[in-house]
Formats: C-alpha cells, sequence, structure tokens
C-alpha cells in the first residue's frame, strides 16, 4: 500500500513522492525484539541497590475479629520492617469508587486472605520464614460465602442487606408484551469465578524519594489509579507521588484495580524503612488473593411468538462482588446493559444487582460483566429455538438487532452496526447448515449401531455437534463514564526531532505501543519507526484514561490522531511546504525546535453530538458505539467419561477497521481461547471461603494441546468517530466462546447445561439424569 502527494500549485514543482502507508498494515511490534530476545525488563529483573523483599501475612479465616497480632519471640526480628495498620500515613483504604476496603485490616477480617500485617528484610528467605512466625488469633463469625448465602442474609456483609448496587433497566410496557406473546420461557443461568491468570504475576517497587514522596514502579494497566489510591494512603499532595508502568507481562483486567493494593503495601514498607522495597507475588499467593471475574446467577423470563419473534425480556441478574466493592458497580453496568444481548425487544425489563460475600473482593476481567449476562442470554436463545423447533440460526437472523433498532436503555443504532454481517460471515465460513446435519446424521447412526452391538471398533462412544453464538459489546466506558475521566493526550518532539506520543495508556501485550506509531506516522507521513511512546509515567504523562473497557485505540488513539493533526499543521504551516517523508520531518521539526523552542500539543476528550446519557434512569446512549461478533464452535463429546474436545472454530468479528490486522486477529484468538477456557475448564473451588485450588496443576486453563484451529475474519463497518473508523476489539472475543460451547454440547449429546464451566463431572451428572 502506497499514498503519493503532489506539490501545492503556489509553490514550485517539487518531486512527487511516494510515503508509506501505516494504518490497515502489519507492522513489526515496537516490543517484539526486546520481548523475543529476553531483553525487556520485567519488574522482577530490576536490580536496586539496598532493596528489602517484602511480603504479606494474610488472614486465614472468612468472618472474624482480630483478638490479637503476636510476633513469635523465638524467631529472630532482626532487620525486619513490619507495618500494620497504625503505620498509615493517611487514610487506611484502597481508594477506587469507594473506601470500604482497609489497606491492613485493624479489628475485623471480612474473606481468607485479606492482609493484616507486612514485613520487609533484605533476605527474602528470612522474611518468607517471618510470615509464618507472626502469630495471629481471631474470634470467628458467621460467614456468607456465596451469593445465595448473601441474598439470604446468613451473615451480613454489607449494609442491611449485602447489596453493593441496584440497577433498573425498563422500556416498553412488559405486562401487556407478555400477554400478547404466543409462549413464554424461562431459564436460569449461572456462571462462576475465571482467573485472568496473566504471565507476569503482580509486582511492584517503591522508594522513597529525596522530596518527600514516593516512586512506584510496576506491573499495570492503570498508572493514574494508584496515583490517586497512594495520595490518599500516604497524605500526600499529587506532585509527590510518582508512578511508573515497568514492562507487563499481561492484565486482562486483573491488573486494573489490584496494583493500587500491592503498589500500597510495597509503599507502606517503604515508607517507614527509609529503603527500596520490592514485592512480587508467586504464583500461589497470585491465584490465592487477587481479584477475579464476577460469579452470577442471571434468571431470564421471555414472551416469544410461535414464528420465533422475540417480545418480551424480563432478566433479573445477581453478580457475586466479594468482600469489598472494588470495580462491582461498573462491572455489573456493563452486565446489565448487555443482559438482551444483540437482539430486538418490544418491551424489557432488567433488574440488576451486586451482593457482598466473605470471599476475596471480585474486580475487573476481560469483558467486565457483559460475559456473564450474555452467556445467559445466548444460552436462552438456544433454549427458545429449542421450544420452538426452530434452527438456532434462522433465530438469531430474525431477531439481530440493525440500523435504527432500539436497545432497552432507548439507544437508537445509528451506524456500524455489523451483527447481521458477522452472523452470515461466520455461518459461511463454518459451512454451518451443512456440518449441523450431518453430525445429527452420524450421531443418529453410531446410537443405531451401538444399541444394535455395532459400536466402533475402541467401544467409544462419540458425539460431535456445532453451536453458534451472536453478541454486540460497548466500546469504551458506559454512559457518562469517558466524559468524567476527561482524558487528556500529548504529542510534543524530542530534542532530536522525533515526535513522543505522551499518554498513560499502559502497553502490556495487546500492541498499544505499535499502533499509536502506526496512527501517528500516517498523519504525519513518516515512518512508524520514527515515532516515540513515552513510558506511562505520571511524572511525564498526562492522564489519558485507564487502559479497560476496550477504550484504548478507539478513544486515546482518536486523541493522539487529533494530536497529530495539529502538529503537522503547525510544521506545515512553518516549512512553507507540506512534509515529505520522515527525513524531511527531522529536519523541519529540528529547525522548529532551534528557532522557537519546544512543540507539544494536546488533545482533550470530547464527546460526541448526539449522545446523551441518564445516569439515573438509565436510559439514552450508553456507549458510542458497539462491536458485533459471531463465533461457530465444533465440538466431539465422550459419553462414556464425558470429556469435550473442541475440534474447530470459526469466529467473525465486527471492529470497525484494523489498524494492524495481525495484532487484531491475535486479540481474536487470545479471547477467544480465554472464553473456551472459562466455558469449559477454569473453576476457582473455595473451601471455607478459601480458594483451594490456587496453583496451575489443578486450576486448568487450555494449554496449546487443547487450543483448536481458530478461523478468524475481520469485519470493518467503520465507526465515525473511531480513528481511521476503528472500534474496540479486545473484550469483544470474550463474549462469545461459553455459549457457544454450550450449544456444541447440546447439539452433540441432547444435554443442555446452563452452568459453566461444563467440565466433565458436570456433564456426566446431565448426561446421566438424561439416561445417556
Amino acid at each position: 500500500m502506497a499514498r503519493s502527494r503532489t506539490a501545492s500549485p503556489e509553490r514550485p514543482a517539487r518531486k512527487t513522492i511516494t510515503l508509506p502507508a501505516s494504518v490497515g498494515v502489519n507492522v513489526p511490534r515496537k516490543d517484539g525484539r526486546d520481548k523475543v530476545t529476553g531483553a525487556a525488563l520485567y519488574l522482577d529483573d530490576l536490580r536496586v541497590p539496598g532493596v528489602l523483599h517484602g511480603r504479606t501475612v494474610r488472614s486465614t479465616v472468612a468472618n472474624a475479629r482480630i483478638v490479637s497480632v503476636t510476633l513469635d519471640p523465638a524467631f529472630d526480628w532482626t532487620g525486619m520492617t513490619v507495618v500494620d495498620h497504625r503505620d498509615i500515613p493517611g487514610e487506611n483504604c484502597v481508594a477506587v469508587i469507594e473506601r470500604d476496603q482497609p489497606m491492613l485490616a485493624s479489628t475485623h477480617v471480612r474473606h481468607v486472605d485479606e492482609p493484616i500485617l507486612l514485613l520487609a528484610h533484605e533476605d527474602a528467605e528470612r522474611v518468607e520464614a517471618a510470615v509464618s512466625a507472626v502469630k495471629i488469633e481471631y474470634e470467628p463469625l458467621t460467614p456468607a460465602l456465596n451469593l445465595e448465602e448473601s441474598l439470604e442474609k446468613k451473615a451480613l456483609v454489607r449494609g442491611d442487606d449485602n447489596v453493593f448496587k441496584t440497577i433498573r433497566i425498563e422500556r416498553g410496557d412488559l405486562d401487556e408484551a407478555f400477554v400478547r406473546s404466543d409462549r413464554v420461557i424461562e431459564g436460569e443461568y449461572w456462571c462462576g469465578h475465571q482467573e485472568q491468570l496473566y504471565i507476569e504475576n503482580n509486582a511492584m517497587l517503591a522508594e522513597r524519594t529525596k522530596d518527600g514522596g514516593i516512586h512506584i514502579r510496576g506491573s499495570m494497566q492503570c498508572p493514574y489509579y494508584v496515583h490517586g489510591a497512594l495520595q490518599v494512603l500516604l497524605n500526600l499532595p499529587p506532585e509527590k507521588v510518582r508512578i511508573e508502568q515497568t514492562v507487563t507481562g499481561g492484565g486482562f483486567g486483573g491488573k486494573e484495580d489490584y496494583p493500587s493494593v500491592i503498589g500500597g503495601h510495597a509503599a507502606l514498607l517503604a515508607w517507614k524503612s527509609g529503603r527500596p522495597v520490592k514485592i512480587v507475588y508467586d504464583r500461589l499467593e497470585d491465584l490465592a488473593a487477587t481479584t477475579k471475574r464476577h460469579p452470577a446467577r442471571v434468571r431470564i423470563k421471555t414472551g416469544v411468538m410461535n414464528d420465533g419473534t422475540l417480545v418480551a425480556l424480563d432478566a433479573d441478574v445477581v453478580m457475586d462482588g466479594g468482600a469489598y466493592l472494588t470495580l462491582t458497580p461498573v462491572v455489573l453496568s456493563r452486565g446489565a446493559i448487555h443482559a438482551g444481548g444483540c437482539y430486538r425487544w418490544d418491551a424489557a425489563r432488567i433488574f440488576a444487582r451486586a451482593v457482598a460475600t466473605n470471599t476475596p473482593p471480585n474486580g475487573a476481567f476481560r469483558g467486565f460483566g457483559a460475559p456473564q449476562t450474555l452467556f445467559a442470554i445466548e444460552s436462552h436463545m438456544d433454549r427458545i429455538a429449542a421450544e420452538l423447533g426452530m434452527d438456532p440460526l434462522a433465530l438469531r437472523r430474525k431477531n439481530a438487532v440493525k440500523l435504527g433498532d432500539v436497545t432497552p436503555t432507548g439507544q437508537v443504532l445509528k451506524e456500524s452496526v455489523g451483527s447481521h454481517e458477522v452472523l452470515e460471515r461466520t455461518a459461511k465460513r463454518a459451512k454451518y447448515a451443512e456440518k449441523r446435519a450431518r453430525y445429527e446424521r452420524e450421531n443418529a447412526a453410531a446410537e443405531a449401531a451401538e444399541r444394535a452391538g455395532k459400536g466402533a471398533k475402541d467401544g467409544r462412544r462419540l458425539r460431535r455437534g456445532i453451536g453458534m453464538a451472536l453478541a454486540m459489546h460497548g466500546a469504551g466506558f458506559t454512559g457518562s463514564g469517558e466524559s468524567k475521566l476527561n482524558s487528556l493526550a500529548a504529542l510534543d518532539l524530542t530534542p532530536d526531532g522525533r515526535p513522543c506520543v505522551r499518554i498513560s495508556n499502559t502497553e502490556i501485550g495487546q500492541g498499544t505501543n505499535t499502533v499509536f506509531g502506526q496512527i501517528v506516522g500516517e498523519v504525519l507521513g513518516i515512518p512508524h519507526e520514527q515515532v516515540l511512546v513515552h513510558v506511562p509515567d505520571t511524572d511525564h504523562v498526562p492522564d489519558s484514561g485507564p487502559t479497560v473497557a476496550s477504550r484504548t485505540l478507539m478513544v486515546v488513539g482518536g486523541l493522539i490522531e487529533k494530536c497529530a493533526k495539529k502538529m503537522k499543521e503547525k510544521l506545515e504551516l512553518f516549512a512553507e511546504h507540506p512534509i515529505e517523508g520522515g527525513a524531511d520531518f527531522a529536519r523541519i521539526a529540528k529547525r522548529w525546535l532551534k528557532e522557537r523552542g519546544p512543540l507539544r500539543v494536546e488533545q482533550r476528550y470530547q464527546k460526541p453530538t448526539g449522545i446523551e446519557w441518564d445516569d439515573d434512569t438509565y436510559q439514552g446512549d450508553a456507549y458510542g458505539v458497539f462491536a458485533y461478533a459471531a463465533i461457530a464452535v465444533e465440538v466431539e463429546v465422550d459419553l462414556d467419561t464425558a470429556e469435550t474436545k473442541l475440534l474447530h472454530v470459526t469466529t467473525a468479528q465486527d471492529i470497525g477497521r484494523a489498524i494492524h490486522p495481525v495484532l487484531c486477529a491475535g486479540q481474536i484468538e487470545g479471547g477467544t481461547l480465554q472464553g473456551l477456557g472459562w466455558a469449559l475448564m477454569e473453576e476457582v473451588r473455595h473451601k471455607d471461603g478459601k480458594v483451594w485450588n490456587h496453583q496451575l496443576t489443578n486450576y486448568i486453563i487450555p494449554t496449546s494441546a487443547d487450543a483448536p484451529p481458530i478461523d478468524v475474519e475481520i469485519v470493518e463497518i467503520p465507526y465515525s468517530n473511531g480513528p481511521w473508523g476503528a472500534k474496540g476489539v479486545g473484550e469483544l472475543p470474550m463474549d462469545v466462546p461459553a455459549p457457544a460451547v454450550i450449544a456444541a454440547i447440546a447439539h452433540a449429546t441432547g444435554c443442555r447445561l446452563d452452568e459453566i464451566p461444563a467440565t466433565p463431572e458436570r456433564l456426566m451428572r446431565a448426561l446421566q439424569r438424561r439416561g445417556a
């Protein structure tokens, strides 16, 4: 791909040049070589003179009063820094949405593995041994360990009803809609925790600064979240708190708010000791103590016509937030808004609650509440199709949203609606109709042969099936969220005349820095390699908002594009001719710096026209735009072992515009595999409130041996307010695999599960109930 630029008619003719295009091209990753060669330095690779190693002493009970904390006198405590709640200079809290979670428990613990005491020593083995030398006496209290016990008020974890947040979304006359429906179909759906399982565990390094401040470096998604939390914890002004991201080995939401906890702990130890302190979790601690996907129960009642037309939706959503609020209200918000799925409803009521339990707090995870409710509504669509005797694809074709349709929040879909496009492309590419018919014939033949005593030679009873799912996912913060963030991005010139992107959004493996280089390079007409992206460091970059909610490219990338256009306009006016490639840009930039000094352009977020949202009624434009995904999953089920083997996955996803197609495909493949793991094998097990399978021997995730071939088609229906039409891609792939897996298992076996993961044990019980 190339583009040409000719001289302005007002100037003497200049040589026509061809400039390389960046957008839509699979350029090399900016961070690729360092990561592949091992040159990239993660937090634990940093060597700091005089560093102490920090550890956390945690509670062992789910709900109790703390009677006493004793340091074993038989242990040698020489050189050990010990911090408890009394050593906190500011407010004892993790400042996120609310300040209900203590940084260190003082009189009461509300979940297993709640932090109580911090230790640090220059000898890592010594501090590890010291953890066992701390003796804590408790007065146990009755806990509420799951959402049912919370609703029953077995114990009061929060307020007088255990409810963190309640949301109601209503549109149309629901009672009238049910009256005129031919059928009323109901279902209840459950999904459990899921661990983010980033490659690099949580890790932070804290140092006191000479000016009486604190400098935190670490693995994180949102530096300014940590920045705000540390101001409150240490009672410091903003200029005395510096937060800097190090190379980060994955996040998936797990490093959105939790770095404020581990960063706060490292800061408290550094504050008291006066020495640098490093805290690096091992996998056991990270799996046991950090936030996870919210478990959910979704009850759905629908009114439908005999021809498959959807009429009425009544959804009741309950999510388990754990012991403290963290990000639960906004997770619930996105889940509630997506509970109607990708379909038209004449009338809808969505009642959503999040409740408190005596379990570790839950937080952000890819999809942020939407995968839970989309699993429910997509599974319910298959239930409707089965009761009507209708093909599931035909039901979706009949009811999927299109331009001009209205969502349950009253949002009119005005542009970039790719629901039917992704559905049709997936069905065609997967040969859905052909395979559905073939698998039914083969399964019937296998069953007949087995009854006749002529089954497979190896004695295995195998059945195959194919299932589909469809979803839409809002890109960016919900409702007025982006306006409240008020994000700011900047672009300036380095002393050697290179453009430098300054934003707080982080590279966590998804390719952010590469894509920002492409955007700036495309606007300025220079090679993407010439563009620098500054390390997210609150002393040097503005607050462009968090790296979450599929907003980084669509929202922040749009701000960067506008910054580049401003810079281009200034430099071309100064040079009195168009920029003609990288060398010309460098000459103009150096001349500007010499004659006029620094050049910095900024762009603050401005709400697109025509978007309105009411936070009180939950009515209006929940998102600027939605991205769309459809998927077809093929499985093979062993009726004797109840094991499910993934055979093939086909997915088409409308993301507006692929700035870097290979990175987009990588996001889709990775999110799809994460969704398949959630559907089939990833199950966090608790015993008395404690995560007992907090290691990779028994918290099972898909490996390369489990991953099926994943056939990805990128659909591009541009969004007018995204850079080059781009929408979000990071979360969308997580929304569709789970219900498609359940549908495929049902097609293969006739057993329809309403709970995930579909482990062999869970499926075996369902097969036995069915007599299979």
